[in-house]
């Protein structure tokens, strides 16, 4: 990450309740779970994004010398507090999916083994970094799955929350699968391969549109993408268009349009046309102006000739979304006989009441290696090889399923040690690879749950024993003996 992240990166009745836990003595090791109730964009699923990002802020996670001076001048903090900030350094322990793994409502995504207090100060900063890369990269995925073939380019920069949101959703944006950014700090950081073509002030720069093209061309021949909806998009536009890409074919180079206002099916089509007759058949159309999935697909299913989308507010913004709604809720203490006590928040909606204890999860997939459903358990459970398994519905008592032994091939667990003791322990990856992990995930499950509109739902469920302790713990909040 290019900016540094101080300790402060949190909310304020985060310190005031860690500064009551340590002048109270009360600080047990504890276990938190990070967790989303719903899916993005009425779609099937998330791209989970962003732990890489932040594993490394807290590895690093500090309080300044001018950090502590601020809190400070609050008046509000104690001094032997302030002074137990002032070597702050996280050490606790952090379980997750691999980034870029498909993921679903209601599965632990981050599971932190620390102590309360730790737990407490990462809150802010953890769900900030991973519910809204996570929401990009699940945006992006949509978009590029609605272009199938063609190339997505993010130019969201100039519309992004702010230096620091457009550097996130780029690298989340490539998580998802876009193939370049315009972002060229993202470039820098992250690897990701940077591009763009030109915007309407160069061509209003010269006395002609020929001459801005020609201009173009010469500075830029072998990544000649030409801008024709400045003065007329069918008219100089393509005419000019066209005489310069003969004169690319002239010196066997190629060239490309783009198009980024009016309407992109019927000026596509044409232009199109116009390119073919001309001799111009490989010449490549892209085009721009505010896209979403919705509109690319509809594009892309009416066959309209388009080669690549340049995809900028819809997809660094979240679009119709401004944010995932992922949650953090502790799951479990340590009594004082050093066992871990489950915890369980309960609450009007069924929904929202929480799933209790250390848990783990696990994917099972069909013969055809298609993911068929994902089983969240605690994590003390052994899942045995060719054993009948029950899945209970999360929210619902009576509706649960059996997966016969036959009827899956392998399973895996999703949550794994990446952070030990405050240091990154897992084995780091490329955000290529990670780019490619993504889309191999996705690639194991059923279109249907991949659709835009109306996709199948996934099965996401609880086991036998982890479905009975939530049962017996709400009851227990109630005052009525599970027995």
């Amino acid at each position: 990450m290019v900016f540094d992240v101080s300790a402060l990166t949190t909310d304020f009745y985060e310190l005031t309740m860690m500064q009551g836990y340590y002048l109270n003595n009360e600080n047990p090791d504890v276990v938190f779970d990070m967790f989303y109730r719903k899916n993005p964009f009425d779609g099937g699923y998330a791209v989970f994004a962003g732990l890489d990002e932040m594993l490394s802020e807290l590895e690093s996670l500090n309080f300044s010398a001018n950090d502590i001076a601020y809190l400070k001048s609050l008046n509000i903090f104690d001094q032997r507090f302030l002074d137990y900030l002032s070597t702050y350094r996280f050490k606790g322990d952090i379980y997750a999916p691999k980034e870029g793994t498909t993921v679903f409502p209601g599965e632990p995504l981050v599971r932190v083994h620390t102590k309360l207090i730790d737990a407490q100060l990462i809150e802010s900063l953890l769900l900030n970094t991973i519910n809204f890369q996570t929401l990009i990269a699940t945006k992006a995925m949509r978009v590029c799955t609605a272009a199938k073939d063609g190339t997505v380019m993010e130019f969201g920069l100039r519309r992004a929350q702010g230096m620091d949101g457009g550097l996130s959703a780029s690298r989340a944006a490539y998580i998802g699968g876009c193939k370049l950014t315009s972002n060229t700090l993202a470039g820098k950081v992250f690897g990701i391969p940077v591009g763009g073509t030109m915007a309407h002030s160069w061509i209003m720069a010269y006395d002609s549109e020929l001459e801005a093209f020609r201009e173009f061309a010469k500075t830029y021949p072998n990544n000649c993408i030409l801008l024709i909806d400045t003065y007329d998009t069918l008219g100089s536009g393509i005419e000019n268009a066209i005489i310069v890409g003969k004169e690319q074919k002239a010196k066997g180079l190629k060239m490309g349009v783009r198009i980024d206002s009016g309407d992109l099916s019927y000026l596509a089509r044409a232009v199109r046309q116009r390119l073919d007759e001309a001799g111009l058949e490989d010449a490549t159309i892209c085009v721009s102006n505010d896209l979403t999935e919705e509109i690319i697909t509809t594009l892309v299913n009416d066959g309209v000739p388009i080669n690549s989308w340049g995809v900028g507010t819809n997809l660094v913004t979240g679009g119709n979304q401004s944010a995932l709604g992922g949650v953090y809720k502790l799951a479990a203490k340590r009594r004082p006989d050093g066992s871990f006590q489950p915890t369980i928040k309960v609450s009007n909606s069924y929904a929202k009441t929480t799933n209790p204890g250390i848990k783990q999860i696990y994917r099972f997939y069909g013969p055809d290696d298609l993911a068929i459903a994902d089983l969240i358990t605690l994590d003390d459970e052994v899942i045995e090889p060719g054993k009948d398994l029950i899945f209970f519905h999360p929210f619902t008592d009576g509706d649960l399923f059996q997966l016969k032994a036959g009827k899956y091939s392998r399973y895996e667990k999703l949550l794994n040690l990446v952070m030990k003791d405050g240091k990154i322990c897992m084995e780091r990856s490329s955000l290529k690879d990670i780019q490619a992990f993504a889309k191999e995930s996705q690639s194991h499950f059923h279109r249907s749950y991949k659709r835009l509109i109306n996709p199948h739902i996934y099965k996401v469920s609880l086991s036998k024993k982890l479905k009975e302790l939530k049962h017996d713990l709400i009851l227990e909040t109630k005052g009525i003996s599970s027995k």
